[in-house]
């Protein structure tokens, strides 16, 4: 038995009776856009340096949710796809990318990409990998990327050291049950290794940060997909908490909320033997 194998599984079947992967960030649309970070411009520097990505060179963002990665690789001139299997998310996306001209959005998955094969320069997943069921994903990307193409895993990390992730991590831990708990025991991402097969990465990191007022704060915490909705008892339990939090850190009516962004960059490996299912 794979472990890594189990906590992928063990995550994704939690969120089965709430219409899987596809269903769950329905109805957090909102608080996505109201409080999510972007990404540091060192970021598309180095995708764009390292990837050497040429005038017309086609990038597909999988994931792509409310489109804060999709629209940063938009505005430095990258014609880029959105993938997204849910609705709601993708029109988001749709609403903040469709005025420029290189942009499309499609309903699909790292699973099934529908796009043609080797039509690809560049894969982008941020804050998606998680949801990846690995040999599967492997494969379709591989199908779609060009021969040069490459895939680019990225997070927003919270740093966890830092006092108000302190805070708002016992929040998480108190109200975010079974299913936050499958999530951390997914977090320490031994499947990325797992994903690219063996194949030479490169990983870099830039520090980042971004100020929120109380609704944001409130927003960025009932984002997370484990976390109740806001009109339960539990959701409004977890407001008081919240407010509680941003009274203690708030700075002239905000918080500065602190991340790592990381970048692991890759091409897979396609003799990658296939995860043992004893």
């Amino acid at each position: 038995m794979i472990e890594d194998e189990d906590t992928g599984s063990a995550l994704r079947s939690l969120y089965e009776p709430q219409g899987g992967v596809r269903a769950i960030f329905a109805s957090k649309v909102a608080d996505y856009i109201a409080s999510r970070p972007d990404y540091p411009d060192a970021l598309f520097d180095a995708l764009a340096q390292s990837c050497g990505l040429r005038d017309g060179a086609t990038i597909a963002d999988i994931g792509a949710g409310t489109g804060l990665l999709t629209r940063g690789l938009l505005t430095r001139g990258h014609r880029t796809v959105a993938v997204e299997p849910n609705p709601a998310m993708r029109a988001a996306c749709d609403l903040h990318c469709a005025a420029f001209a290189g942009y499309r959005s499609v309903e699909g998955c790292a699973e099934s990409i529908p796009l043609d094969a080797g039509s690809v320069d560049l894969i982008t997943a941020a804050q998606a990998f998680h949801w990846f069921e690995v040999e599967r994903a492997r494969a379709e990307c591989l199908r779609v990327l060009a021969p040069h193409g490459r895939v680019a895993l990225i997070w927003n990390d919270r740093v966890s050291s830092d006092p108000l992730h302190v805070e708002l991590d016992a929040v998480f831990a108190k109200f975010g049950g079974a299913k936050r708990s499958a999530l951390v025991a997914h977090e320490d991402r031994s499947d990325v290794p797992r994903f690219f097969g063996g194949a030479p990465v490169e990983a870099l990191s830039w520090p980042h940060e971004h100020r929120i007022g109380a609704e944001g704060l409130a927003c960025l915490a009932f984002s997370r997909s484990y976390m109740p909705d806001r009109a339960t008892p539990d959701g409004q339990a977890v407001a008081r908490e919240l407010r509680r939090v941003f009274d203690r850190f708030e700075v002239n009516a905000a918080v500065t909320v602190r991340y790592r962004t990381i970048l692991i960059l890759g091409r897979p490996d396609h003799s990658a033997p296939p995860l043992n299912h004893d």
